[in-house]
This record gives structure tokens, sequence and C-alpha cells, in this order.
């Protein structure tokens, strides 16, 4: 095997094993809400704001953090955000495992969100720009279907052991991947600009510029029903379960873990329909019809007991598949001087929507059922996404050897 060969698989291995652990965390909450919150003095109804105030701290967190990591993926390499990233998550993490109060428990969600928000973003940028144009979209879906396990050992883990130690091997999977990522190398693109006057990591210029802002807009919109289907449906699926008056008790956790088992299986597929087809336009609109479908099924149709809610979790979950093809699309959009910027702020963004949509839902909750108020933000969130992608230009196979200017 050539040594190039060597280190490109080194490349996709250690971004995966990134996202592996920004998985981990991010849906780590959601799995230990309810034990934790418990442990803390939290019950009864108190749990459903309280939950939603946390996992909010998380995604502002996440929000500013792809900004920041974005912004330095651009001008001091891509390398340096993995690095950093998963370093400031690790020591949060762990520190989350001796949290006593609120106050304490949402300023860390809030830390280990913004050390979280540059994994992704800057693995998938390194991909990109390492592997050939016919090719990349194979990285990107094995980076995303090695990660999303993250969420499957998640749940396994918070299931045999206390919430706390749940935290704590999270923090030290972290530390692991940072002796792992001595082995990577900085991408060939990026160090061709490194050291040219180029406006590298200009987060303003995707606003200055029309046409920038509408691409970079399109990106976020595409991805807003993943953030309702994962931080609405599948977190608070126990109320869900209750407002349907399900016969049997829904534990989150397994929600979780059966929503993420369905996103490594969509992830997969539509990573292979984006290559066979050949584009990221039409498989995002895919799973962008299964998504009505399934969310519909899940808020009207999904009363016959535990096992079915269960498979319906799952189903959701498939049909949020199209992440990595969208993640993916948003790398490829962009030029080499603001592609980790927007690669890396995208999903974080997205992620960052969950702020809104749940705060609409739980509005929303107060005035009509769970299930109307759900049905409400869900059909916004697909319309808007739906009409978002059918105006994105299709890159598969585009050249990224480019910077952009003003």
């Amino acid at each position: 095997m050539s040594s190039d060969k060597k280190n490109i698989k080194a490349i996709v291995l250690v971004a995966a094993l990134g996202y592996f652990v920004d998985i981990y965390d991010l849906i780590l909450f959601g799995v230990v809400r309810k034990p934790s919150l418990t442990s803390l003095g939290i019950t009864g109804e108190s749990q459903l704001s309280v939950g939603v105030t946390l996992l909010n701290c998380q995604m502002i967190g996440m929000l500013i953090g792809g900004i920041i990591w974005g912004i330095l993926g651009d001008k001091k390499g891509r390398i340096s955000v993995l690095f950093g990233s998963i370093f400031l998550y690790s020591a949060a993490n762990i520190a989350n495992g001796f949290v006593q109060d609120i106050p304490t428990y949402a300023v860390l969600r809030f830390v280990a969100g913004v050390g979280l928000a540059g994994e992704l973003g800057a693995g998938i940028t390194l991909v990109s720009e390492v592997m050939s144009k016919e090719t990349r979209g194979w990285g990107a879906t094995i980076v995303a279907t090695v990660g999303l396990i993250g969420a499957v050992v998640a749940a396994l883990v918070a299931n045999k052991f206390e919430w706390r130690v749940a935290y704590f091997v999270g923090g030290g999977m972290g530390i692991a991947l940072l002796i792992l990522r001595m082995s990577v190398y900085e991408s060939g693109m990026y160090k061709s600009i490194k050291e040219k006057n180029i406006s590298k990591g200009n987060f303003l210029m995707l606003f200055k510029n029309k046409e920038l802002f509408h691409k970079f807009a399109k990106c976020i919109l595409i991805g807003l029903p993943t953030w309702f289907v994962m931080g609405v449906l599948i977190t608070f699926s126990d109320k869900f379960a209750e407002a349907q008056k399900l016969s049997g008790t829904i534990n989150p956790a397994q929600s979780i873990m059966y929503a993420y088992i369905g996103l490594i299986a969509g992830d997969l597929i539509s990573g292979y329909l984006s290559q066979v087809l050949r584009s990221r336009k039409k498989v995002v609109l895919i799973f962008l019809i299964l998504n009505c479908i399934f969310i519909s099924a899940y808020l009207f149709l999904n009363n016959f007991g535990v096992t079915y809610f269960y498979f319906m979790c799952g189903m959701l979950g498939f049909s949020n598949g199209y992440w990595v093809v969208f993640v993916t699309n948003a790398s490829e959009q962009f030029g080499t001087n603001l592609r980790a910027t927007v690669t890396t702020s995208v999903p974080n963004f997205i992620r960052g929507t969950t702020v809104p949509i749940t705060l609409t839902f739980q509005y929303l909750s107060g005035y009509v059922r769970i299930i109307y108020g759900a049905l409400i933000v869900g059909v916004i969130c697909l319309v808007i996404a739906i009409i978002a992608s059918v105006k994105t230009k299709e890159t598969f196979g585009k050249e990224l050897d480019y910077v952009e200017v003003t």
C-alpha cells in the first residue's frame, strides 16, 4: 500500500472516531436526562422544562463553537481544530461527571457543546480535500456511519452504568483520541493557500456577498427536520408515548438508541445512493419525503405497543439519514478559504436551531396537545427544508481546489 493511501485511510479513521466521540456526547444528555435530573432533585413535570433548558445550553454552545472552530479551521488549519475541539470537550465531559446542581450542569453542557462543535466539520473538510472528487462521498459516508455508532454506545453505557460514569467514559475516549491524532497530516489544498495573502476564515464574507449568503442559508435550512426529529420527537419520546396513552413505559435512552441505529442505516444507504445516482440533491429530496411519511406515522399511528413505538423511532432515525449527504454538500459548495468555516458552522447552526424549535414546540404545547404542537413545528421545518433543497445546486464531482473572492 502506498504512503498516500495509508495517510488517507488514517485521516478517514481519525475523522470517523472523532465524530464517534462527538455523537456519543451529543446524545448522552438525552440518554441520561431523566436519571441525572432525578439525582439532582428535579422530578415530575419540571424535568421537561429543565431538560429543554439544559439541551438548549448545549446547542447554543455548539452554535457558537461552530463559528469559532470553523474560522480557526480556515485560518490555522484543519488539524488544529481536530485537536483543540476534542481537548475542550474531554475536559468539560469529565467535569460534567462531578456536577451537583443545575447551574453548573448548564455551564458545563455549554462548554462541552463549544468543544464538540469542531469535530464533524473539520473531519469532513479534511476528508473531502485529501480524497478524489469521485470518491470523497465514500469517505464522508464512512466518517458518518462510524461516528453514529457512538450514539448506540452511549445508550448502552448509560443503561449499564451510573450517569456520572457515562460522562467520564466520554471524556476518557476523547483523551485517548488525542494521542491517535498525532498520526494525521494537513490537507494539501489548505497548505497551498496557507501562506498566501488570501482572506481565510472570513465569516462575515458569507453575509456581505449575496450569492455566498444564499448558498450558506440553504445549506442550513436543508437540515432543519433532522434536529426537530432528534431534539423533540426522540429526546422527549416518553412524553409523546404518554400523550398517545401507550400501554407500557418508554425509556428515552432506548428511543435514542433505536433512532441512531436507524440513522446509521440511513447514512449508509444515502451515501451509497449519492455515489450511485451521482447526485447529492436527489438523495436529500428522497429522504425529506421519507421524513414527512415517518413523522406523520410517529405522531398519529404510533400507539400499537412499546415494540412498535421503538420501531418507529428507528424509522425516524432512518429518514434522518441524509445528514452525511447534506454536510458533504455544504463542504462542496465553497472554496478552500471558506470551506472549514462553512462545513463546521452549518451542522452546528442546524443543531442550534434546536433552541427555537424546542421553545416553539414548548410554547405551542401549552395551547394545543403535544401531538399537534409537534405537528405544526414539523410541517414548518419540512416545508422550509424541501424548498431550500430544490433551490440548491448539485455538487457531486465538483472540483474543490479554488478560493472564494469578494
